[in-house]
């Protein structure tokens, strides 16, 4: 009878994912993006794709890695076709940088407004375009109602979002599918190699829509994130001041 039971709210909890979009991934489909045991947080444990990630940084140092954790998600949905516009008002990624983590800069097309308020304008619409494989906007704030109309916009175009925020200083609720925290952790070096290891990352996952949170430790190596240390508990999250 217990058995039963659980049968049906599995059954459930999948027609759930279902209505909401999560849809499992088809037999013999290609849909990791290298994560590792990070992408069994996520609802089918597929990425979450047609769709707005939040990325919450309070300082430069922050929000380079939050940039180089996209950059590396963007390599693999640029695999697929099209292109990524990147909209910001002070933009601070290095187009060549994007290249460590094999992304042409061709690829990208950058929109730097004049406007701070214009950002998030410029975003939306951009989500809108059903040929963009993806979207990233830099940008400070982030309001309930405005994720709201990002999130809205994805569900039409199936375009996935991501939305750096800079220079954090107090959280809020937004209605973004996924919030992101990633810290630059010190990297190992090789054995007998001077200078610097491979980029290292602590990624926490504070919120999945249907997902499990958590916090992992990721290094980028060979044009994919390599997961270093293992899972950490929910429980034991660092909360951001």
């Amino acid at each position: 009878m217990a058995g039963e039971k659980q049968a049906i709210i599995d059954k459930l909890r999948q027609d759930i994912l279902t209505w909401e979009g999560f849809k499992p991934a088809a037999p013999g489909a290609f849909n990791s993006f290298g994560l590792g045991p990070l992408e069994a947080a996520f609802p089918n444990r597929v990425f979450p794709t047609g769709a707005i990630h939040e990325f919450i940084s309070q300082r430069p140092v922050e929000t380079a890695a939050c940039g180089g954790m996209i950059a590396g998600i963007l390599r693999v949905l640029l695999e697929k076709g099209g292109i990524c516009i990147w909209v910001s008002y002070t933009r601070r990624i290095y187009p060549p940088a994007l290249k460590r983590f094999g992304i042409t800069p061709d690829r990208v097309i950058f929109v730097d407004v004049s406007l701070q308020k214009d950002v998030l304008w410029v975003t939306e619409e951009a989500l809108k375009c059903e040929g963009v494989a993806a979207v990233v906007c830099e940008t400070h704030n982030l309001s309930f109602m405005e994720s709201r109309r990002l999130q809205l916009a994805v569900e039409q175009s199936q375009v996935t979002g991501f939305i750096l925020r800079k220079d954090v200083k107090k959280e809020n609720t937004t209605a973004c599918t996924a919030r992101w925290y990633v810290r630059p952790v010190r990297s190992q070096l090789r054995p007998g190699m001077p200078g610097v290891g491979m980029p290292r990352w602590q990624v926490q996952l504070s919120k999945i829509k249907n997902g499990n949170p958590g916090i992992w430790t990721l290094e980028w190596s060979q044009e994919q994130f390599r997961v270093v240390t293992p899972y950490t508990a929910p429980e034991k999250f660092h909360r951001y001041a």
